[in-house]
């Protein structure tokens, strides 16, 4: 287990570099007392382990620029080895957008995971109005109960090599333009030949099954099969979804490869822990799976701003994420 006692810690994810496992995770100073002001003061932080369960805190690795798209706080991401240097893209909001609502992603470059250089000062791929809301399309409330109703949601990317050699995926969470209110989660997609020069397409799956975001995504083929694994808050889901499922943080459907396209309204819950929220899947030595993050109990009141020790996972004879 990964705990801080002077920074929250939640979203997470991890590189491998066949040495140590390397976690990369959102830290922000428990100093501020409301863990709600906790994403506009957003750091990464990093860890080191051998075996996911005894971490070396080796302190903040990525924070914001001085001025530009990515200059209030850094969220969520990914990283790989291009074949010669590790990259990293990240979520990012500005002091010059709309708070927390205007969303963008950024990429850097780093030699041994832990110092991280800018590749650009500008975006590395933009959200498109002729799929996404954005907040032309959408804006955002300004007042009232529903504050976090709308946004230019676009955020989370995970970065694939294509299983072919052609190049690489970006996997992003975002929501589909004409779908209702937390019932327009999808996964958008964009394309790369040399991780530079980005080409943004449709969705690879529909809206209407009751997540308003697909979040934090994990693409894994375990035992030859493929699983996309998301988070999505109880609160962000219809009614519908909720009375069918229940109250749940972690789900997962099977595919029938890298990119789907996948039927998110057949997704499943994660019933072994309920709350567990942004929560990675990672492969073992010994070829096993687990997963591992931290515990959305913020609504309950309670404290989980804390990296759990990894669960045993494997798939059932669906395909869908179950505990081992």
């Amino acid at each position: 287990m990964l705990r801080l006692d002077d920074l929250w810690v939640w979203d997470s994810w991890i590189a491998d570099d066949g040495d140590l496992y390397h976690l990369f995770f959102l830290q922000a100073p428990r100093a501020l007392g409301d863990p709600g002001q906790r994403h506009t003061a957003a750091r990464v932080g990093h860890a080191t382990s051998a075996d996911l369960v005894t971490w070396d805190y080796l302190g903040e690795c990525f924070g914001p620029a001085e001025t530009g798209f990515d200059d209030l706080a850094i969220w969520t991401g990914s990283v790989a080895h291009d074949g010669e240097q590790w990259r990293m893209f990240y979520t990012a909001v500005s002091t010059a957008g709309h708070h927390i609502y205007d969303q963008r992603i950024g990429s850097a470059v780093s030699d041994d995971l832990h110092h991280w250089r800018r590749v650009s000062d500008q975006p590395a791929v933009r959200v498109d109005g002729q799929w996404y809301k954005t907040l032309a399309n959408t804006p955002a409330p300004t007042e009232g109960p529903d504050l976090d109703g709308s946004s230019e949601t676009w955020r989370d990317p995970l970065l694939i090599a294509d299983p072919a050699g052609e190049g690489w995926h970006l996997l992003i969470t975002a929501r589909a333009r004409e779908a209702g209110r937390n019932d327009d989660g999808v996964v958008a997609h964009a394309t790369s030949p040399d991780l530079t020069t980005w080409t943004l397409g449709p969705p690879l799956c529909q809206p209407g099954a009751g997540f308003g975001q697909l979040e934090v995504l994990q693409d894994k083929q375990i035992d030859g099969r493929w699983v996309l694994v998301f988070t999505c808050h109880p609160q962000e889901m219809t009614p519908e979804r909720i009375a069918r499922t229940g109250e749940y943080c972690t789900w997962s459907v099977p595919g029938p490869g890298p990119l789907g396209p996948w039927d998110i309204d057949a997704a499943r819950p994660f019933t072994a822990e309920p709350n567990l929220f942004a929560a990675p899947l990672v492969q073992q030595r010994d070829g096993s799976w687990v997963i591992l993050g931290f515990r959305n109990l913020e609504p309950q009141g309670l404290d989980g701003f804390e990296i759990s020790d990894p669960i045993p996972v494997t798939l059932d004879g669906d395909g869908y994420l179950i505990a081992r």
